[in-house]
């Protein structure tokens, strides 16, 4: 997926599944769009851009 993180076992990006979240997609609704995805792997990705955001380093 050109070097995007993905979920384990899937071709499913991590951006994909927020980008999703952030236009208002429930959990229940993105496992069903995608059954490869389960709750545990959302919130693993929710925890990795957490993890992101809290570790960056501002230039400046």
């Amino acid at each position: 997926m050109l070097g995007k993180p993905i979920i384990k076992g899937t071709r499913i990006t991590v951006e994909l599944v927020l980008q999703r979240l952030s236009e208002g997609a429930s959990v229940a609704q993105l496992t069903e769009a995608y059954p490869s995805l389960s709750s545990d792997d959302i919130r693993a990705v929710l925890a990795y851009a957490s993890d992101i955001v809290a570790n960056e380093t501002i230039l400046g």
